[in-house]
């Protein structure tokens, strides 16, 4: 699927840079990037406008950001504007992309993305991964990612680095997936495991939806609690524009959430939890039907049909999942909730009773509910643009790479 271009939320870099003159300027030329990021084409001029610094000092970022590939220009300016047309910049189609990844139950995919959002180049296979030791899954996906990157660097592109999208617990050093049930995987380091070279970055497939949402959705706001869902589901808290990642990093555990204390025992070692209510192979189970390759089109064909057992199900789980939702929203109270990943094919059958248990418990006005247009495509489209991102929040630190 084609992604709309990079949203600056606000421009500017998202780490701290140091409060010295070189620190200014690494500022600066972020400023730059996201701005043209955001806005482009635009002139030197028009940018030096909207980030309120002179013309002569935004031409020194600009020819900076141009040598080292980062930005292009690509001609004069459209006629009809008053005084001497300047070049209009934009971001350059050549030079970094980010190299998403995602390991899920039932697949692999990797995709690079480019400085203008685009995604160029993807590689996905179907494959078992469930109790599968993390050593031949993460062979499998460096075989991926590298028929990527070099189909990236065969037009010009370059690996910036590459983030990878888990279903399961990660570590504050984004490189450890502590616990990932649905996997069989505990305490496993990444790095050791996938291409060397790479500036490497793991997360919680979850933050890594929500994130997508953020910079690639259509007036998402700036305070919501993003939901995605396949065999497990999990949730990441936006607040403010930033991720809730909570004391260890493991903040949005909502699959995990009880939502009947006594119900069956889940594969973290509790009971009733969400996930044995609302997640696929749980709905799966609760119609009668025998998991396949595409769970979601199976379920959202049957119950298109009249399926009346798919349809009780998916009732169920949308009742499930709006007890869970109840106390995240009562708790956080957040604008909105956003139901994406593989739940976001089942929305028709889903949203009525989720909607509706929402109203009901919830302390306050009821919560919206929508569904992200990115579907399952969210998280590892997350994790390419969060590369991406660290390009544009500080685009010198990827010149001195390159």
């Amino acid at each position: 699927m084609s992604t709309p271009p990079h949203k600056a939320r606000p421009a500017g870099p998202g780490r701290a840079l140091p409060d010295t003159q070189q620190g200014m300027r690494r500022r600066n030329l972020s400023r730059v990037m996201h701005t043209v990021s955001a806005e482009g084409p635009l002139s030197r001029a028009a940018v030096a406008s909207r980030i309120g610094l002179t013309r002569a000092a935004v031409s020194t970022l600009v020819d900076e950001l141009i040598r080292s590939g980062l930005l292009e220009e690509l001609g004069p300016e459209r006629p009809g504007r008053v005084g001497r047309p300047g070049f209009a910049l934009a971001v350059s189609g050549r030079g970094p992309a980010g190299i998403g990844a995602e390991v899920g139950v039932d697949h692999l995919a990797v995709c690079a993305v480019d400085l203008r959002g685009r995604v160029r180049f993807r590689a996905v296979r179907h494959v078992p991964n469930r109790g599968r030791s993390p050593e031949p899954v993460l062979g499998e996906l460096t075989g991926l990612v590298e028929r990527v990157v070099a189909e990236a660097e065969g037009e010009g592109l370059w690996p910036a680095g590459l983030a990878v999208a888990v279903p399961g617990l990660v570590a504050r050093d984004a490189r450890t997936v502590v616990r990932a049930p649905n996997l069989g995987w505990h305490d496993t380091d990444l790095g050791g495991l996938l291409p060397a070279g790479l500036p490497l970055t793991v997360a919680n497939e979850a933050n890594f939806g929500a994130l997508a949402e953020l910079w690639l959705g259509e007036d998402t706001p700036r305070d919501f609690l993003h939901v995605s869902a396949e065999v497990g589901i999990g949730a990441a808290v936006v607040v403010d524009g930033r991720l809730l990642h909570g004391n260890r990093g493991f903040a949005g555990e909502l699959g995990h959430v009880p939502v009947r204390p006594e119900g069956p025992q889940c594969a973290c070692g509790g009971r009733g939890c969400l996930e044995q209510y609302a997640g696929e192979d749980a709905v799966l189970r609760a119609a009668g039907l025998e998991p396949g390759e595409d769970r979601v089109g199976l379920l959202a064909g049957r119950a298109e049909q009249g399926d009346a057992d798919v349809r009780d199900a998916l009732h169920e789980a949308g009742t499930a999942l709006g007890i869970a939702l109840t106390g995240a929203v009562n708790l956080l109270d957040p604008e909105s909730v956003v139901l994406g990943g593989a739940l976001s094919g089942l929305a028709p059958w889903l949203l009525p009773s989720l909607r509706s248990e929402l109203a009901r418990r919830t302390a306050g006005p009821p919560c919206p509910v929508s569904v992200s247009p990115l579907g399952p495509e969210g998280p590892l489209l997350g994790a390419a643009h969060s590369v991406v991102r660290g390009v544009l929040d500080d685009p010198a630190a990827v010149a001195e790479r390159s």
